[in-house]
């Protein structure tokens, strides 16, 4: 028995995999700041509510596209579901500050357990550091 022909499909299902994952995790394409001395991630069981801010200014509730009006309303009736659930929120790096502490600001009013900035980490440059 042969077992290369297997061992071939194997290995491209596997390159499949690793390529469309990510691109699903994702869902709008939303470029985050990164920062140098991030916190560690903190594991819960309970996976946290993401709401994206992106480079348009368009807002995302866990995929879901929602109107800057309807903000508040979508974040009380996704509390009031799962209460327990903490607030993810995760802008795009060409978002006004302004605009994304706004946000945290009616987040916060609206009491969620806890809320977190999403980045990515980055390496430390010399070039960064302050004279």
């Amino acid at each position: 028995m042969n077992v290369t022909p297997l061992v071939d499909v194997v290995l491209v299902l596997l390159i499949v995999f690793m390529v469309v994952l990510p691109a699903m995790e994702e869902g709008a394409n939303v470029e985050v700041p990164g920062v140098v001395h991030a916190d560690a991630p903190h594991e819960s069981e309970i996976d946290p509510f993401v709401l994206t801010v992106s480079r348009g200014g368009a807002l995302m509730l866990d995929d879901r596209p929602v109107a800057r009006e309807g903000l508040e309303a979508a974040l009380v009736a996704a509390r009031d579901r799962e209460p327990h659930r903490r607030l993810v929120l995760r802008g795009d790096r060409s978002t006004r500050y302004a605009e994304v502490r706004e946000i945290a600001a009616v987040a916060a009013r609206l009491g969620f357990p806890g809320m977190a900035l999403r980045v990515n980490q980055r390496s430390f440059d010399v070039d960064d550091a302050e004279p």
